[in-house]
């Protein structure tokens, strides 16, 4: 039987919320990727945990089905005069107030359920940037298409970490936000 997710709840948590939320997110985190938590890269997700955690904008949104999370997404806004859009648009977004994306995690049992998307709608509701921007591994391109049919468009690639995948720079301009 598939779940359905009005057995779902979320809540959603700020910068001062991360001692009280880390584990959570590292446990969605093992479920999401036992079978790839060999891989050095995937086994440094604490770290940015704590890294995104630390913005004091960071904003989290955690899926529940009863007492157990079953998925998240996170993110924070862009550092004022960081110029995230450097080498991915020729010219500069003429409002560059930007939401990063960071993460957007869903246990398996609750894939292809809508989750992902209720998830990321919560993540950016409310907020005042005029666009939101993630990153997806160019090896899965599913995920990719996923994310354009969201209304988010492949602006570059980016390689952040020498032992990371190259990821696909995505844009989802937020005009009626």
């Amino acid at each position: 039987m598939e779940p359905a997710l009005t057995d779902i709840t979320l809540s959603r948590h700020a910068h001062d919320d991360l001692p009280a939320i880390r584990q959570t997110l590292l446990d969605v985190h093992a479920d999401a990727y036992a079978d790839r938590m060999n891989e050095e890269f995937v086994q440094r997700f604490p770290w940015f945990v704590d890294h995104w955690g630390g913005n004091p904008g960071f904003t989290c949104v955690i899926a529940w089905e009863g007492d157990v999370p079953v998925g998240f997404s996170y993110g924070a806004p862009a550092a004022e005069g960081r110029q995230w859009w450097q080498g991915h648009l020729g010219t500069p977004p003429a409002d560059p107030a930007t939401f990063h994306v960071s993460e957007l995690m869903v246990c398996p049992k609750w894939r292809k359920t809508g989750l992902g998307p209720r998830l990321h709608d919560a993540l950016l509701e409310g907020r005042g940037e005029a666009s939101a921007v993630l990153t997806v591994d160019t090896e899965r391109p599913r995920l990719q298409a996923m994310y354009e049919g969201w209304g988010y468009r492949k602006i570059g690639e980016n390689q952040p970490f020498a032992d990371s995948p190259v990821y696909a720079v995505m844009l989802l301009e937020r005009s009626g936000r």
